[in-house]
Parts: structure tokens; C-alpha cells; sequence
């Protein structure tokens, strides 16, 4: 099964379900969460949300964070997206538990506006 995902991949493509599960860690190497799924502009084709989750315990209390995708960059060396957020950023910023909201503009803009207009590093 790997060879035949690996075979399907270009050297800067990867296959989606390759990329949920992927672990996401801050510049100093802390472990964040697990990437869950993306959200995919329809027209575009481009990824613009990551959605992380983090906390709980066997899924129970997890949060998903959604996260500009342009943020995230992949680290070959861990195997696993770097972000520029540490766990204590996370405990402000846009979250869901259960209901999934509603990607409109909106609230897009708000995620968006969250990272973008707090100076980093997010530690």
C-alpha cells in the first residue's frame, strides 16, 4: 500500500490522506497536534485551513484548531508541519469542538486576522 501512495506523489505533491494524521510541531520542537483534514478552496483547488487538533483524551475534549495553511511548513527531518505557534498561543486562538463551523468569509477572516495581526513567534 505505501509503494502505491508513494508511486502516486510527486516530489512536492502528497496524497490527502497522507497528509491527515501528519503531526504538527512549533519551531522548538514541541508536538501541537495532529492535522485532521484541510479545507480546500472549491474553485482554486488551494488549501487554506489546516485543522489541527489538540488536547482531549481518546477524542473525548478534543479541540480543532483551523490554521492558515501558508503558516505551516513541512520539516522532512520530523516528518510532521512546522508552525511559528507554541501550545500557550493555542489557548486563544479559533477553536471547535463538536459542530464544525461554517468556512464563510466571516469566519474565515477572523482565523485569519488572528494570526496575521499578532507579531510572532507564537510561543
Amino acid at each position: 500500500m505505501t509503494d502505491t501512495l508513494e508511486r502516486r506523489e510527486a516530489r512536492h505533491l502528497i496524497a490527502s490522506n497522507k497528509v491527515e494524521g501528519t503531526a504538527v510541531y512549533n519551531r522548538g520542537g514541541e508536538r501541537l497536534g495532529t492535522i485532521t483534514h484541510f479545507m480546500v478552496d472549491k474553485v482554486s483547488g488551494r488549501a487554506e485551513f489546516a485543522v489541527m487538533e489538540f488536547g482531549g483524551l481518546l477524542g473525548i475534549g478534543t479541540d480543532r484548531y483551523p490554521l492558515p495553511w501558508d503558516m505551516l511548513t513541512y520539516d522532512v527531518d520530523r516528518g510532521g508541519y512546522v508552525a511559528d505557534i507554541g501550545k500557550a498561543r493555542l489557548d486563544e486562538a479559533p477553536r471547535y469542538s463538536d459542530v464544525e463551523p461554517a468556512y464563510d468569509r466571516d469566519y474565515e477572516d477572523m482565523v485569519e486576522t488572528y494570526y496575521r495581526d499578532r507579531p510572532g513567534p507564537f510561543i
